[in-house]
């Protein structure tokens, strides 16, 4: 099993996708002898798990079921254990576009975090590319190193336990990109500037305030960096759903309506326009937007080195 590369049979050891329903799912480590309660009952890996084709139905022990999902980086990025706040799937999208990365890329990164972003770099500079990340706690830095073992992607990847703001990604001149996710990223411009390449080289900073945007900006100005933009993304879900409104009483129209010996107790008559008319509703499909929606997650500065 890799995050990079499809497998089509579950095999002991493999990280899975337990999937109950699009609001409900969550990772599991596949081991023979183990079981795995879920509310549809229990999953047994040795019978139910190993062997089996990833997509497959599983039937719990109370008689519901369950697929099993091949490991992507989205559905980890929805999945996984917090170690700190994470990046999602709207600004990792954005993120991989403008940094322009592509299977080859070398990529440097700080900080690992959760790891989230970090699957994401790897299964889009795959199979030839490189991730340098670096994570100043150690903890978190061991986990990921772990993580990336476990996931089948340890050969696209370098995990690094170190400041990057007092000691840099420990390359130089070779990185398509650097991605900043840290307090102070404006610390570690100097830095990000020697590891990328010559010239054309992209840069990205994440932060949740627009102190900090201001600050990073400055010290990109100072480096040399051109085309320095900073944007926000704002994600707003739609429902496509029935909608009931009252039509306004026209007076002429129902008066017509009687005239002409309109019954709209017959049977014949109750799927036309009529029909709506005199029950005082009209029905159509709409998009409406949530009550609620994901507000401000945070500020994507993007440069690059001339």
């Amino acid at each position: 099993m890799s995050f990079v590369e499809y497998g089509d049979t579950i095999k002991d050891g493999d990280t899975a996708i337990v999937f109950l329903g699009h609001e409900s799912m969550f990772p599991v480590k596949v081991q023979h002898g183990t079981v795995t309660q879920t509310k549809y009952g229990v999953i047994r890996h040795s019978t139910d798990l190993i062997g089996k084709k990833y997509g497959s139905k599983v039937t719990c022990s109370k008689g519901g079921w369950v697929f099993i999902l091949h490991p992507t980086p989205e559905l980890w990025t929805m999945n996984l254990p917090h170690r700190t706040q994470i990046l999602y799937s709207t600004d990792i999208s954005i993120i991989t576009m403008m940094l322009e990365l592509k299977p080859g890329s070398i990529v440097c990164e700080s900080g690992t975090g959760s790891g989230s972003l970090s699957h994401a770099l790897i299964r889009t500079v795959a199979p030839t590319g490189h991730l340098y990340t670096v994570e100043f706690h150690q903890q978190r830095a061991e986990k990921a190193r772990e993580e990336f073992r476990e996931h089948g992607v340890e050969h696209l990847v370098t995990v690094t336990n170190q400041d990057v703001c007092k000691n840099g990604f420990g390359v130089s001149d070779i990185a398509d990109a650097v991605f900043l996710d840290i307090p102070s990223p404006w610390e570690a411009i100097g830095h990000a500037k020697s590891a990328l390449k010559a010239e054309g080289g992209r840069i990205c900073s994440f932060s949740p305030c627009i102190e900090q945007v201001q600050r990073t900006c400055l010290a990109m100005e100072e480096y040399g960096f051109t085309e320095i933009n900073t944007l926000e993304i704002l994600l707003r879900v739609y429902n496509v759903r029935t909608i009931s409104l009252q039509v306004p009483d026209l007076g002429k129209a129902a008066e017509e309506n009687s005239s002409t010996g309109f019954d709209s107790s017959n049977p014949s008559n109750q799927g036309s326009p009529c029909a709506n008319l005199q029950q005082g509703t009209v029905q159509f499909k709409s998009g409406v937007p949530l009550r609620e929606m994901v507000g401000h997650t945070g500020y994507l500065t993007f440069a690059t080195k001339s």
